[in-house]
Order: C-alpha cells, then sequence, then structure tokens
C-alpha cells in the first residue's frame, strides 16, 4: 500500500513539473509574440516544435548503426588488409574485396543472367599496390561495379602471359547469361605489367568502361578485347617503355597497346606513345576517334593501327594523329579513314590477301612528310594484285613533302593536232586501272571538230579529232566508280 502511495506521488510530482513547464514555455511564447499571438496558436506552435524535435532524434544515427541497415556498396581495399606502399604482395586483400563485391547484395538484373550489383566500388584509394597474379573474377553473370583509384604493379613472379586486371572468369558458377560482365568500370588506375604479361583483358563482356587509364610495361598487350560488344577506351594512355618520342631503343620496341578482337568498340581521345603496334583491330564495326600512335616508326618497322580483317574491316578512324606511323589495311572492305592528320612521312597501306577492296573511303586528311617521294597511299600486292575494286574514294587529300596518290585524277592537255594523251600515272593509286572518264573538248578559232575517247589503258586517256585543231582537252577520271 505504502508502495502504491509513493508511486502514486511520484508520478503526481512528474505530471506537476511537466504542466509547470508547459505553462512556462506558453508565457515564454505569449511574451515573444505579444499581441499578434494567441494562447491556441502557441499551443499549435508548441506541439509542432515538439514533434520536430522528436523527428530529429529518432533519425539520428547511433554509434553503432541502425541495425538491419545495408552496408554501403564502397569497398575499401586497404580494409582487406592491402598494402597501399607497394612493399608487401597484396593478391590475396585485393581478390578479398573484388569477391565480396561479386557476392555482396544485388538489385535485379541488367542482361538477362547479369546480377546488376547496383554501381559496387572497389576503392583502391589512390595506393600502389603489388600483385603476383592476375586479379581475376572469380564468378560470372555480374555487372554494375566500379575499380578505381590507383596503382596496381605486378610482380618479379607475376606470370608472362597474364593480366594485371582479368574480366574472364574463373568460374562460370552456373551463369545462364550469354556474356560474362556488364557494365564493368576500370577508371582513374595505372596499371605498371613490370614487362610481364599485359595490362587489362576483357573477355565476352558487355558495355566495359577503361576511362583514364595509364598503361604501361606490357610485353603482350596492353588492353586486350575478345569477343562482347561495346568495349569504350577513352582518354588513356598506354605505352611499352615510358617515353615522348625519339627514344633511343625505339626500334626494340614490342607488344600490342590495344588489341581489339571483337565488335562494335570504340576507342576515343587515347594516346599510345610505345609498342610495335598501336592499335589492331580484328573485329567488326570498331570506331578510333582522336587517337594519337606515335608508338613506333614505320621506317622501325612499326605500324599505328594495324586493321586485320581482310574482306569485312567496317572500321571507321576519324580525328585522329598517326606520328611517323602508318595505317596497315588487309582487303578492306567498308573502311573510312577521315579528317586525320599524318605525320613525319607516315602513309596508309591497302594489303591485298583476296584481291578485293570495296566501299573504302579516304578522304580529307593531311599528311606532312620530308620530300622523299613518298606516296601517301600504296598498295602491297605481293599476294596478288586487287582484282575486285568497287566503290573506292581516295580523294581531296592535301600534301606536303609526300606524293598525293588518288583514285581520281584530273588532268588538262593543251596542243595543236589531232590527238592529246592525258598520262595519269602520277596521282593515279591503281595500275591499269580507269573505269570512268569524263573529258571537255574546247577547240580555238571556227572550228568545230568530232572528237572521241579513243583509247584507255595504262591509266592513259587518248583523245582523237577528226581533223588538226588547236584545242585544250579536260580530263577527269575515277578508278573506284565513284562517279
Amino acid at each position: 500500500m505504502t508502495s502504491s502511495v509513493l508511486a502514486m506521488d511520484t508520478d503526481m510530482t512528474a505530471t506537476r513539473k511537466a504542466l509547470v513547464l508547459v505553462v512556462i514555455i506558453m508565457f515564454m511564447s505569449i511574451h515573444v509574440y505579444g499581441h499578434n499571438s494567441s494562447p491556441h496558436r502557441d499551443r499549435l506552435r508548441f506541439q509542432a516544435s515538439l514533434i520536430q524535435s522528436n523527428s530529429v532524434l529518432s533519425n539520428s544515427p547511433s554509434p553503432t548503426g541502425a541495425p538491419g541497415k545495408p552496408s554501403p556498396l564502397v569497398y575499401d581495399v586497404t580494409s582487406y588488409g592491402a598494402d597501399p606502399t607497394g612493399v608487401s604482395d597484396s593478391t590475396e586483400s585485393l581478390l578479398g574485396a573484388i569477391s565480396d563485391a561479386l557476392n555482396g547484395s544485388s538489385n535485379g538484373f541488367l542482361f538477362e543472367g547479369i546480377v546488376n550489383l547496383g554501381g559496387a566500388e572497389i576503392n583502391l584509394q589512390g595506393g600502389n599496390y603489388l600483385i603476383s597474379r592476375p586479379l581475376q573474377f572469380p564468378v560470372a553473370g555480374r555487372g554494375n561495379l566500379v575499380i578505381h583509384g590507383g596503382t596496381l604493379k605486378a610482380s618479379n613472379n607475376f606470370p608472362d602471359d597474364g593480366y594485371l586486371i582479368d574480366l574472364s572468369p574463373s568460374s562460370n558458377n552456373g551463369s545462364s547469361s550469354a556474356y560474362n560482365y556488364e557494365f564493368i568500370t576500370l577508371r582513374d588506375l595505372l596499371l605498371d605489367s613490370n614487362y610481364r604479361g599485359g595490362g587489362i583483358q576483357v573477355v565476352n563482356s558487355l558495355r566495359t568502361s577503361i576511362d583514364n587509364c595509364y598503361v604501361t610495361h606490357f610485353t603482350t598487350n596492353g588492353i586486350l578485347v575478345q569477343g562482347g560488344h561495346e568495349t569504350y577506351i577513352r582518354s588513356s594512355y598506354l605505352g611499352q617503355h615510358i617515353t615522348a618520342g625519339g627514344d633511343p631503343g625505339e626500334r626494340n620496341f614490342s607488344g600490342t597497346a590495344i588489341n581489339l578482337m571483337g565488335n562494335d568498340n570504340s576507342v576515343t581521345d587515347v594516346v599510345i606513345f610505345s609498342a610495335a603496334i598501336g592499335i589492331m583491330v580484328s573485329g567488326q564495326a570498331n570506331t578510333l576517334s582522336g587517337v594519337h600512335c606515335y608508338n613506333k616508326a614505320t621506317g622501325f618497322g612499326g605500324t599505328g593501327i594495324y586493321l586485320k580483317l581482310p574482306g569485312l574491316t567496317q572500321t571507321r578512324i576519324v580525328n585522329s594523329y598517326l606520328d611517323f606511323t602508318g595505317i596497315v589495311a588487309e582487303d578492306p572492305v567498308q573502311l573510312h579513314i577521315s579528317s586525320s592528320f599524318f605525320l613525319g612521312d607516315a602513309y596508309i597501306l591497302l594489303k591485298s590477301i583476296n584481291g578485293v577492296m570495296n566501299g573504302v573511303n579516304i578522304v580529307d586528311n593531311m599528311f606532312a612528310g620530308s620530300d622523299k617521294g613518298i606516296d601517301i597511299v600504296q598498295l602491297d600486292q605481293r599476294n596478288g594484285a586487287f582484282k575486285e575494286v568497287d566503290q573506292v574514294v581516295i580523294d581531296r587529300n592535301n600534301v606536303k613533302g609526300m606524293k598525293l596518290k588518288s583514285t581520281v585524277a584530273r588532268q588538262s592537255v593543251q596542243g595543236n593536232g589531232s590527238s592529246w594523251i592525258a598520262d595519269l600515272n602520277s596521282i593515279l593509286v591503281f595500275p591499269n586501272l580507269i573505269k570512268r572518264v569524263q573529258y571537255t573538248f574546247i577547240a580555238m578559232g571556227n572550228s568545230f571538230p568530232n572528237h572521241a575517247l579513243r583509247n584507255v589503258s595504262s591509266n592513259q586517256v587518248v583523245i582523237q579529232s577528226d581533223k588538226d585543231v588547236s584545242a585544250t582537252v579536260f580530263v577527269t577520271v575515277d578508278q573506284g566508280n565513284s562517279f
């Protein structure tokens, strides 16, 4: 009985204190608002302030985090024990972070069978990490993941045929997708292969982004893309040796900076500063734009861009800079090269494999050389002549210090007689090939002779009249059925 009374007294005391507090606050509110306030309005304000205070308190995070709340999708590699100084081997720590990210929380699917990881990030935290074997993804069928922000370097026992980052699964883990990965982004990375293997390998993946990466000291490929679709390589720098041109060891440069063995890829705003081959393309429908190749001079056996897909090239090269190194295309079919600059006697070589060239545009480029008489476009017909040539336009290029070559040639011939010969061998690309001729015959004086095209052979055009006359003949010829 006594305990009950004490409890009641305690409750009443607490109640009285609360009422006193309310009265004091209401009095203060009336005092502050003066004549523009009313008790009813003040009570509403007071209640609202209590609700707001309660809301703020309830939303404040507890020191330990709310129970059951999903963890963030950022995996800091140092929390897995990775050494950011590059002294200790961090392979296992990095693979642990990758494994957790790939097996972390998901949010539905991207392409059929590709689990959406929701933009999970593997953060290298600006560190330098030594690895002794490839960072190969342990499972397939994952997408929407970023690896960024640091340096990876191969150790001295890294496998010679490995890649620092390997987007090929060590296990398909029962994935039902036609592709291994989708929307994987590699950005803000420096990859040092330490002259052991390559930098990045992307195998049968969809919509991969490689952005702002520096790949060096590779011996095989800086970046290798096999199969899949739509790997976009942007704003990156690749070189086997770190140099800025004029390297005394340039003759010995080897390896390939970018090797595209798949379709529908894009290389944009990329610099390749040392390698035997800058970009090797053996897949269809690829685009190269804003590429600067000074990887190895043609005179030393280097090639800036090599298109190795005879009969179905389907490649566009625009707004690029071939710096002392050129372009080679095997049996080009649907090839477009325009608005590019070729420096240091760099030229385009069209190589016959089965003698086919169709749908080729080489237009509106600039060529600059050293006055050695080097043709801007050349043919390699050691395997046989080009026998099928159609829809080929090599025209409107400008030249300084090199020899202009074209499939469209124009010439005027002036004379007094009955025969005019226009010899166009010096400018035409193909030997003994003229498919179309247009000419204008302007006779002097009051004579009206009959005239006709009499012969087209050995890239010479012969126009004859039925009487001797002083005349000027203007001739335009085409080798590729472009008009």
